[in-house]
């Protein structure tokens, strides 16, 4: 059986051992059925993967559309301060504006990598992707709608960080597991997190069994009544 000691030592076992279907399936099975942010959302490289806490973080459009709001009188709203609280092994998880500009870019970034993140994720898109890949070996993890220039400065704010989040259906708290690898984000809640986790863990192992069964020319059929997995 998988134990760990340490969010540090569970971050490298998921990493290991785990992938994004394996634990949706799971937690389709205990009945949370919406836990996959938007395909949309997709890494920056394919081989990226995330996993760590979410510091949540909201951004709004600011001036005359409808639904925007009257700018904070700081700099990007409190993105700065935002950033300058990301702990080690969190992930910057941002929602809540329009998909008019970019979230996030490579100054941000490198900022969030010297202060020990896991990465970043955000509903919307990201600027500066050569720079964010070459952040760090292997790259700091992003993901985002994919590529986009244009500037939040005059366009978005943060106006809140480290509250809950609804991202597409999807219900978010801080220090949430977020788990995302090149087929999708998922958001585990803290409340299921040590029961889905070790399900996972144990599915993944089943599954690796059953693929070596198949190879070696068990049926579909059989392998099914025998492990349940397929």
């Amino acid at each position: 059986m998988i134990t760990w000691k340490s969010d540090e030592e569970l971050f490298r076992l998921i990493k290991q051992h785990l992938y994004t279907a394996v634990v949706g399936d799971i937690m389709d099975k205990i009945h949370l059925y919406h836990q996959f942010l938007s395909p949309r959302i997709k890494p920056l490289r394919e081989d990226m993967v995330v996993v760590g806490r979410a510091m949540t973080v909201l951004e709004k459009d600011v001036g005359t559309s409808v639904g925007s709001i009257k700018p904070v009188d700081k700099p990007f709203g409190y993105m700065l301060d935002a950033l300058d609280d990301l702990k080690p092994g969190e992930v910057y998880l941002c929602s809540g504006a329009s998909d008019h500009y970019a979230l996030i870019g490579e100054i941000m970034m490198t900022r969030a990598h010297v202060l020990g993140a896991a990465g970043a994720v955000v509903n919307g898109y990201s600027r500066d992707a050569q720079g964010i890949l070459n952040i760090s070996d292997p790259a700091f993890p992003v993901f985002s709608y994919g590529h986009y220039a244009q500037d939040q400065a005059p366009r978005g704010q943060v106006i809140d960080y480290r509250v809950p989040l609804e991202i597409d259906g999807v219900h978010v708290t801080p220090g949430d597991l977020v788990f995302g690898d090149m087929e999708g984000v998922l958001v585990v809640p803290q409340k299921y997190e040590e029961e889905i986790l070790m399900m996972s863990f144990e599915k993944a192992e089943g599954e690796r069994t059953v693929l070596k069964q198949i190879k070696k020319g068990m049926s579909a059929v059989d392998a099914w009544n025998k492990y349940g997995i397929m």
